[in-house]
């Protein structure tokens, strides 16, 4: 097993990495890497990222969105959760978690830790969740990673993913919520993160020599191209979610509006607008002129701000549409 350090708290970038590791260092080797991201909500391969995210709260707190190559669930990151990954040779066809929880859940121990393997890809103490795994299998090559909540901001954490209840109907894999804890609290002896990492490190190793791979000029600068053309673009982290429907209501002093919107591959395909509102022009001109946008904060604050609101609805600026539609 070889470690690669990673200091970037980029989100972007420590995903790119994974996958660049994953595909284009030697597949002989093993190897392993331990990171952290700035605050940021990290989208399932298969989910449909609305559907995930506390968008307002995501906006105002400017929480990092980005979609990884594996399966599973959302989670969020922040300073206070230490990933890590294992990609390694793997021929087997059937998904083992175990083979990657396992390390961990021992090195754990030996730190004062009892976390043990619990349903399908989580790791627990005391029945709650401090750690998600997922994989993701290329030919005879397997990346494995997990979270470990160490001094995470529980409310946060809950904030970020807590979706407004509107009703939205997807083809999307739905996350599954847990109760969460952090694994600071049980420790005898308090370390701050960056000390648990090296700790955590050590023991994966079973307290033997830490072999080290640095990483190239060159193949940095190829992360960063695989970032930037993947990784941070919207078309992966939003138009990459399957199709869905969802339906967005407000009341205002003129009156209630519903808006129901069809979304593939996060362009608005399909509007329709209800409500027992009152209006001097066809509604349905407005409701077709929402086709072909993003569904995005950017695009239909743009949106909006090009369309004459008071001649189909009286009294509502455009700001206070935006945060019913979004």
């Amino acid at each position: 097993m070889i470690y690669i350090r990673n200091n970037s708290l980029n989100p972007y970038y420590n995903l790119a990495l994974e996958e660049y590791v994953l595909r284009k260092l030697d597949q002989s080797q093993d190897y392993i890497l331990l990171w952290q991201n700035e605050p940021s909500v990290i989208i399932g391969r298969f989910q449909n990222t609305i559907e995930e995210i506390n968008m307002e709260y995501i906006e105002e707190n400017k929480i990092n969105i980005v979609r990884r190559i594996t399966g599973g669930g959302a989670v969020y990151h922040d300073l206070g959760n230490l990933n890590f990954s294992f990609i390694v040779t793997d021929t087997r066809d059937a998904i083992d978690f175990r083979r990657f929880t396992e390390p961990v859940v021992s090195a754990l121990a030996k730190i004062g830790i009892k976390a043990e393997h619990t349903g399908r890809n989580d790791i627990t103490i005391d029945e709650k969740k401090f750690s998600g795994n997922a994989q993701y299998h290329l030919k005879s090559r397997t990346l494995h990673h997990g979270t470990i909540l160490f001094s995470s901001r529980l409310e946060d954490v809950q904030a970020a993913l807590s979706v407004k209840p509107d009703k939205i109907e997807s083809k999307g894999l739905k996350s599954v919520r847990s109760r969460v804890t952090n694994i600071e609290d049980y420790l005898s002896k308090k370390v701050s993160v960056q000390e648990f990492r090296e700790l955590l490190l050590y023991h994966l190793f079973q307290e033997k020599q830490i072999q080290e791979y640095k990483l190239s000029e060159e193949e940095q600068n190829n992360i960063k191209i695989l970032m930037k053309e993947k990784y941070l673009t919207w078309e992966w982290n939003y138009g990459h979610s399957p199709a869905f429907n969802i339906t967005k209501y407000g009341r205002f002093a003129g009156g209630g509006i519903e808006f129901r919107f069809n979304v593939h591959k996060g362009i608005i395909e399909n509007c329709k607008i209800y409500g027992d509102f009152f209006s001097n022009e066809d509604i349905n001109d407005l409701a077709i002129s929402f086709q072909g946008v993003r569904y995005r904060v950017e695009n239909l604050s743009t949106f909006l701000e090009g369309i004459d609101l008071p001649k189909y609805f009286s009294g509502i600026t455009s700001d206070e549409l935006l945060k019913v539609i979004i």
